[in-house]
C-alpha cells in the first residue's frame, strides 16, 4: 500500500467516524426522548459521551486486530491532545469560565482515573479484570454525576439542555423509533467501518515512515479520533458557553480512561509498551496537574494559559516525533 493511499484510508475513516457518531448520537437522544427520558440524562450521558465514539471502536477494533500500541496510544494521545490542544485553542477563542464542580469533583476524578490507569499499566498489560474494573467505575461515576446535575441544575440551565437535545433529536416523534434505530444502525455501521479504515492506514503509515504504531496512536489516530470533543468545544466557545467547552474536555478524558481502556481491555487484555509506561502516561498526567492550578487561578482559563498548553503539547510532539 503506497504512503499517499495510506493517507487516503485516514481521512476517509476520520469522516465515517465522525458522520457515523452524529447520526448515532442523534437517534439515541431520539430514542431516548420517545422514552421519556430527561434531557438531564440524555444531555450527561448519551450525547456527553457521543464525542468519545469514535475513540472507542478505533481501539477496540485496534485491540481486536492485535495491535494494542494503536488501542493504547490512542486513548493516552486522545488525553494529551484535550487538554494540550483543545482546551488551548477554546481559551484562545474566549477564557474559560470554571464551574465548582470541575474543580471539586470531575477533576479529581479524572485525575485519579490516569493515576490509576498508570499504577496498572506498570505490570505490562491491562487485563479483564482491570478492565471491568474501569467499566464499572464509569457507571457509578455517571450515576452518580447525572444524579447530582438533575439537583444542582438551575431552572435556566434545564431549559437550555432540553432544548439543545430536543434540537439534537430532530423530529424525533414524528419519525418513530424505527427510524431512530435505523439511524443507531447506520452509524454503528459508519463507525466500524471508520475504525478499520483509520486502522489500517495508520499501521500502513507507520511502516512507511519507520515510526512505532505507539507514536502513530498518540499522534495521527489519537488527534483524528479527538477531532468531535475539538468542534464541540469550539462551537461551545464561539457560543460563549465556555463552561461546556471545558467539561466536555474532562468528561472526554474520563470516559477515554475509564470506558475506552476498559472496554478494550475487556474484549482483548492489552499489552503495554514500555514507552507508554515511562513517558507518555506521565506526560497525560502532566498536563492534568498542570490545568488544575489554572482552573484554580480566578476560576478561569485564560488565554494566555491557553497558549502555554499549545505550547506544552509542542514540546511533546517534539520530544515524541
Amino acid at each position: 500500500m503506497s504512503l499517499a493511499f495510506a493517507l487516503v484510508l485516514i481521512l476517509a475513516g476520520i469522516v465515517l467516524l465522525a458522520g457515523g457518531g452524529e447520526l448515532l448520537v442523534r437517534g439515541a437522544a431520539s430514542l431516548a426522548r420517545l422514552a421519556r427520558v430527561t434531557p438531564a440524562v440524555i444531555g450527561l450521558t448519551i450525547v456527553a459521551m457521543g464525542t468519545s465514539l469514535p475513540e472507542l471502536v478505533v481501539s477496540v477494533v485496534a485491540g481486536l486486530r492485535g495491535q494494542p500500541d494503536l488501542a493504547l496510544g490512542n486513548v493516552v494521545g486522545s488525553n494529551i491532545f484535550n487538554v494540550g490542544v483543545i482546551i488551548g485553542v477554546a481559551a484562545l477563542v474566549l477564557p474559560l469560565v470554571v464551574h465548582g464542580n470541575a474543580v471539586r469533583l470531575e477533576w479529581p476524578f479524572m485525575f485519579v482515573a490516569s493515576c490509576v490507569a498508570l499504577l496498572l499499566a506498570r505490570d505490562g498489560v491491562v487485563d479483564r479484570l482491570e478492565g471491568g474494573f474501569f467499566v464499572i467505575a464509569l457507571v457509578l461515576f455517571t450515576l452518580f454525576v447525572v444524579r447530582l446535575a438533575r439537583t444542582q441544575m438551575r431552572a435556566e440551565e434545564a431549559l437550555e439542555l432540553e432544548q439543545e437535545v430536543v434540537a439534537l433529536a430532530l423530529t424525533g416523534r414524528l419519525r418513530g423509533a424505527v427510524v431512530d434505530l435505523g439511524l443507531i444502525g447506520i452509524g454503528m455501521g459508519l463507525l466500524v467501518a471508520g475504525a478499520q479504515l483509520l486502522v489500517e492506514g495508520a499501521v500502513s503509515v507507520a511502516e512507511h515512515a519507520g515510526v512505532s504504531q505507539r507514536v502513530i496512536g498518540l499522534t495521527i489516530v489519537a488527534a483524528g479520533t479527538s477531532l468531535p470533543e475539538l468542534a464541540t468545544s469550539l462551537v461551545a466557545a464561539l457560543r460563549r458557553h465556555a463552561d461546556i467547552a471545558l467539561a466536555n474536555v474532562i468528561g472526554s478524558n474520563i470516559f477515554n480512561v475509564l470506558g475506552i481502556l476498559g472496554v478494550a481491555a475487556l474484549v482483548r487484555p492489552l499489552t503495554v509498551a514500555p514507552g507508554l509506561v515511562q513517558s507518555d502516561l506521565w506526560w497525560m498526567l502532566g498536563f492534568s496537574l498542570v490545568l488544575y492550578p489554572m482552573m484554580l487561578r480566578g476560576m478561569r482559563i485564560s488565554r494566555v494559559e491557553g497558549g502555554i498548553l499549545l505550547a506544552g503539547y509542542a514540546i511533546y510532539l517534539a520530544r515524541l516525533l
